[in-house]
């Protein structure tokens, strides 16, 4: 091993989580090579909902005024019941403030911007690992063509079913979420939504979010235990009280199928992220339920703390620790409050229309407030 490759960090996965880390390195003028198994992007013609906390991280990795070029910037948020009723709704631009107020984009676009400025010579795709392991000097991966790469320290971004966290960890497989069975992703024409909107019934939620040019990013969640795989009759039986906006939207979605991307719903809680010079990030060490949009911000997050470590270590073997003390009291006050408001979304109907106009508001402001702190300088 050269002392080239000692001194670089390989990260497993080229998604939103590798390449968010890939960023920080360079921006810490830290070597890295990403590794990511498809030949391209993955889901790149769906849309992602960023909170204020993903958005200030992305601000920290120079990408603020490029992420508002593109997408669309959230103001309110509104909450409903399966008959329309507006339970209750939050001014996010006030809660976040202007400059760091939540935005829905593609994914694509996030992709992209992650990417902006960077050379791409150290991001290999269709290179996929097939094992890793540590050595005396540093850490070696294998890959599905045969070679083998080498680095000072590997990054698991590979997602829920990290190969990186079965190679070197006490590996559990993700569990399914509090929220819901499963659930679908797919992108729409806006119906004349221009709020991050949910309707919530028995079994069943519906959610809105405008993107742009015209069409929203649609979310939709049943859990009354149907067979596997897309059954339209089913889910138009779970949405058949809600407003017309949502059936005909529903309707449109299930008239291109191709574009209805399935979606279990499974979380990753693990005891630990780190070992020796191996690190977890994003959804291969906490995946969570979609309940606070919080995926992709917790990645955003993760890369910026752990290359800032890095940047500061002389031993990238002792970065893992001070990671999960830095990292691990934000993830877990994701996980309750997310675990908080799956268990009241599964509330009776009436229960649920007599709670969240109080409670819903207190659960927004108690689950964003302490995110509102940026995790690096």
């Amino acid at each position: 091993m050269t002392t080239d490759t000692v001194d670089r960090v390989l990260v497993a996965g080229g998604g939103i989580a590798g390449l968010a880390v890939r960023r920080a390195l360079h921006r810490r003028g830290l070597a890295s090579l990403t590794l990511e198994r498809r030949g391209g992007p993955a889901e790149a013609g769906l849309a992602i909902n960023l909170p204020g906390n993903a958005v200030r991280a992305l601000a920290q990795l120079g990408l603020l005024d490029e992420l508002r070029a593109v997408g669309t910037r959230l103001r309110r948020r509104e909450y409903r019941t399966e008959r329309d009723r507006l339970l209750f709704a939050v001014d996010e631009e006030a809660f976040w403030g202007s400059e760091i107020g939540p935005h829905c984009l593609r994914r694509a676009d996030l992709l992209r911007l992650l990417q902006l400025g960077l050379a791409p010579d150290d991001l290999r795709h269709g290179a996929g690992i097939v094992a890793g392991r540590q050595t005396e000097q540093g850490v070696e991966v294998d890959l599905e063509d045969g070679t083998v790469e080498t680095g000072g320290l590997l990054v698991g971004a590979d997602g829920v079913h990290s190969r990186v966290r079965r190679s070197l960890f006490d590996d559990r497989a993700p569990g399914a979420a509090l929220l819901a069975s499963q659930s679908w992703r797919v992108m729409v024409p806006n119906p004349g939504v221009e709020a991050w909107t949910l309707w919530a019934g028995a079994g069943a939620l519906f959610l809105l979010i405008p993107v742009d040019r015209g069409e929203a990013y649609a979310w939709i969640s049943a859990s009354d235990g149907s067979r596997e795989g897309l059954d339209p009759a089913g889910l138009r039986q779970a949405f058949a009280s809600f407003p017309r906006l949502v059936r005909d939207t529903l309707e449109a979605a299930l008239a291109q199928p191709a574009g209805l991307h399935h979606s279990p719903l499974e979380e990753v809680r693990i005891p630990a992220w780190t070992r020796d010079r191996a690190v977890l990030v994003g959804d291969a060490a906490h995946a969570t339920a979609p309940v606070w949009a919080q995926g992709a911000a917790l990645a955003l997050e993760d890369a910026l703390v752990l290359a800032d470590l890095l940047a500061g270590a002389s031993d990238w073997r002792s970065v893992g620790r001070d990671y999960e003390r830095l990292r691990r009291p934000r993830v877990a006050h994701v996980q309750d409050m997310t675990d908080r408001l799956s268990r009241t979304a599964r509330l009776p109907g009436w229960a649920r229309t007599l709670l969240l106009p109080m409670i819903g508001p207190r659960s927004y402001r108690a689950t964003y407030a302490p995110l509102r702190t940026a995790v690096t300088a």
